[in-house]
């Protein structure tokens, strides 16, 4: 017996966190009964479990994407303004959702899983995996405005972690190890430098600039294995603590939308 939310994120239905809300709006069943307690554990191997009336399985295999999404395509699996999906790139037959996210107009490198595990570990605050923007903004910003994003800028009540930046004129390379809503947009704007162009470039230890726009391929088991391995690392701890080894850098989450 698991819980409920872990099952549904093993079986690539949505991360664990998704899988709450899920089940919190009355769209989980465990043997026809609807299930809205986080606590509920169920087997997957005897129990008739469904999301929104289809009975969810357990993966053969679990499956690992990377694509580099283009602008124009939101990272979901459906839109309900029908918009055109990072699903519609991808052409596998497993059932795979995205870890994180890329907005609308944003482009870059995408990770799309059915491995729940994973998927929770990449996207869980207290592991702080690194994310890599090439960002190109209006504008040259000086070393003062360099240093206001390398401190944290305060967004909406709260701020930011210290984010890594290199500067080549126009352009921001920008690691960051938070996910809040597009936040390198907003902390661009911030300085007043908005943001005309955002790619990622790289997730935790992965990178591929030979990966076409629009195009996708699977991960490698070296690859599956060294982002596992990021997630172990040991990272810092509560939001206002510090990396042992830097002292700099602060909690953090894999990334929502930029």
């Amino acid at each position: 017996m698991e819980r409920l939310q872990k099952i549904l994120s093993q079986a690539g239905i949505a991360s664990r966190r998704a899988s709450e809300q899920l089940m919190l709006e009355g769209r989980v069943t465990v043997n026809d009964v609807t299930i809205r307690e986080l606590g509920t554990k169920a087997d997957a191997a005897h129990d008739d479990i469904r999301v929104d009336g289809r009975r969810i399985h357990l993966p053969e295999r679990h499956i690992y994407l990377l694509l580099n999404k283009p602008r124009g395509y939101v990272t979901t699996r459906s839109d309900p303004e029908k918009r055109p999906t990072v699903i519609d790139l991808v052409g596998v037959k497993e059932y795979v959702y995205p870890v994180g996210r890329l907005d609308f107009d944003s482009e870059g490198l995408l990770l799309l899983t059915n491995d729940g595990d994973l998927a929770a570990r990449l996207t869980h605050p207290s592991h702080g995996v690194a994310r890599v923007y090439e960002v190109r903004v209006a504008g040259v910003p000086d070393e003062h405005d360099l240093q206001r994003l390398r401190r944290g800028i305060l967004l909406e009540g709260r701020r930011t972690a210290p984010a890594d930046v290199r500067s080549a004129g126009h352009t921001l390379t920008i690691t960051v190890r938070e996910g809040r809503n597009r936040q390198v947009r907003k902390m661009c704007d911030a300085i007043g430098h908005p943001v005309d162009r955002l790619r990622r470039v790289a997730i935790g230890p992965i990178r591929d600039g030979r990966l076409k726009v629009g195009r996708w391929r699977e991960l490698t088991s070296k690859e599956v294995d060294r982002l596992r391995e990021s997630t172990t690392e040991k990272r810092y701890h509560g939001g206002h603590g510090h990396d042992p080894r830097t002292r700099k850098s602060k909690n953090s989450k894999l990334g929502i939308q930029n």
